[in-house]
């Protein structure tokens, strides 16, 4: 079988399983954020914080809920890490110096996870079970609790009421993602994913001494990484490791994870709103985009150019044997088109054409079918701008799923697509000004110049994959990044709580002739269009310096 014949049937295979859990887990999301029981466990937690779970919120205190409980996830994972030391189960690491632990805790919290360290080498089993694991799931459980908020917002009326937060993130928790998470663990264990306590221990006989190895909870963290679209890797290599990701089974399943709760969140959106083809045409948009990142990413990388590329099948530089190039392609678009990171080869080491897929996947705002949350609230915003444009070329007033688009509405959504480009373009302007910074970059020129884009790139949308070659664990970099991705994170939930009380608000418009239909194909497309056009007008002249300039030229 051919490498390129290997490649697709793994994609279709993909396409085949998400198709088969597509329906049964978004109505079960649904039913989840929709019920109004309370089970034992959960009222146990809410007693611990206080909360009344059957108080509901409006936009400001919703959004209130989840910056305080950020906000203290910060300071205890800060906290965590600077303890490290004198902690039991550190493996006798020391504590993390403060501009790195302050930039995994921002990192961690804001569903980045963003890894300036060598894991195996600087994190204990306290910080990596009792810390960051425990944010895998929370941080998640936040993004998908402001994309259902904002869901409500376009399914009620006459009311600012979007629910509970509270309530939204233990049920999100509890219900969906440790459920799936045990499951997972289970199987990525058959798949020899290790799963223990042990502490350091020296293996194999190599030239000049022997290798050490620490083990750890890596299954139960690989799961939860992948399936909360989080990224960050027990060891350095991250899903590269074959301690994470032993074979092509389990690549092909953590990327199952990946994909999973974004695409179905879909389903969940047309239940809600009671309206299951506007859940269709959203997944439409986001399986159009990533079917065709997929299919352009495996074309570059098997694209040959000389004779060890033939014999290699495509370019395998930075790729594992195991995964081959197909299985890295679809991986890596997996992780950049959602909020991942995680990584089973290296991004730098791509084609220049390549790393731009990687980078451009990010700078759409990871929405095809992007985060757990985020992907959905994303491609909302998204859908209201391309209705406002729509409105803009007919002479009417736009609307969407009964909603008016009007002056408040369109200017938050602007607000929202803006943050993040704003924050990417003016870090790497400035971090390319300064001398400093550029010392870090292993590669001059234009490969260098997308090695730092990348960083902010992966920071301000909250990935967290890096392109190497850059040392980014350097107080400015710390620093920097670990602003942007808290800046990245919840800047956009302000103006989308904003949007969805705004929208709660309202009145429904009954649809009429001149009524835009957007369950059509026609409006999937002009979804598409959009989201494509204004990335490209944003984002280009970055990327003609960067990965153009280096595809171009080779």
């Amino acid at each position: 079988m051919s490498p390129v014949t290997a490649g697709v049937l793994q994609l279709l295979a993909l396409i085949s399983a998400l198709a088969l859990a597509y329906r049964p887990l978004g109505d079960y999301m649904a039913r989840v954020y929709s019920s109004e029981k309370h089970y034992r466990p959960e009222k146990w937690l809410y007693r611990a914080v206080g909360a009344d779970p059957s108080a509901s919120m409006r936009w400001p205190a919703y959004l209130r809920g989840v910056l305080a409980f950020s906000a203290v996830s910060v300071l205890f994972l800060y906290a965590l890490q600077r303890l490290q030391g004198v902690l039991p189960g550190s493996l006798g690491f020391v504590s993390i110096d403060p501009d790195q632990a302050f930039n995994t805790a921002a990192s961690f919290v804001a569903n980045t996870n963003w890894q300036s360290y060598y894991g195996e080498q600087a994190m204990g089993h306290v910080v990596q079970t009792g810390g960051l694991a425990v944010q895998n799931f929370v941080s998640a459980a936040v993004g998908m609790a402001v994309a259902v908020a904002l869901v409500r917002g376009f399914s009620r009326s006459r009311t600012g009421e979007l629910g509970n937060f509270w309530t939204d993130l233990v049920r999100g928790t509890v219900r969906i993602l440790l459920p799936i998470a045990v499951t997972g663990a289970v199987v990525l264990v058959a798949c020899g994913v290790i799963q223990n306590f042990s502490g350091i221990h020296e293996v194999g006989q190599f030239t000049g001494g022997t290798q050490q190895w620490n083990g750890g909870a890596v299954a139960s963290q690989e799961v939860i990484k992948e399936l909360g679209t989080n990224g960050g890797g027990y060891f350095n290599a991250n899903s590269a490791h074959p301690f994470e990701n032993p074979s092509p089974f389990s690549n092909l399943f953590e990327i199952f994870l990946i994909l999973l709760i974004p695409f179905a969140l879909t389903r969940t959106f047309g239940r809600m709103v009671g309206n299951l083809r506007q859940g269709y045409a959203i997944l439409a948009t986001m399986a159009t985009v990533w079917i065709g990142f997929t299919a352009l990413m495996m074309w570059t990388e098997f694209a040959h150019h000389g004779p060890a590329l033939d014999l290699a099948g495509g370019s395998m530089e930075g790729k594992e044997t195991r995964f081959g190039i197909g299985g890295s392609s679809i991986f890596a678009v997996a992780t950049t088109l959602t909020s991942t990171g995680a990584v089973n080869s290296f991004h730098s080491s791509y084609t220049g054409l390549g790393g731009g897929i990687t980078m451009l996947g990010m700078q759409l705002g990871e929405i095809a079918p992007g985060g757990v949350g985020s992907g959905l609230y994303g491609m909302l915003v998204m859908a209201v701008i391309a209705v406002f444009i729509a409105g803009l070329m007919v002479g009417r007033t736009p609307e969407y799923l009964g909603k008016k688009i009007g002056t408040r509405q369109i200017k938050l959504a602007a607000c929202y697509i803006l943050i993040t480009p704003a924050l990417v373009l003016c870090f790497t302007a400035v971090a390319m000004a300064l001398p400093t910074p550029a010392d870090s970059m292993t590669n001059s020129g234009a490969h260098g110049f997308s090695e730092i884009l990348y960083a902010y790139t992966s920071g301000a949308n909250n990935n967290g994959s890096a392109f190497a070659g850059l040392n980014a664990d350097t107080q400015w970099f710390n620093t920097t990044i670990g602003i942007a991705m808290l800046l990245g994170r919840f800047l956009p939930m302000v103006f989308v709580l904003a949007l969805a009380g705004s929208l709660a608000e309202q009145h429904p418009a009954p649809a009429t002739a001149g009524t835009l239909r957007t369950d059509k194909p026609l409006y999937a497309g002009l979804l598409v269009g959009t989201i494509l056009i204004l990335t490209g007008l944003t984002y280009f002249p970055a990327l003609a310096l960067g990965p153009l300039a280096e595809g171009l030229a080779s």
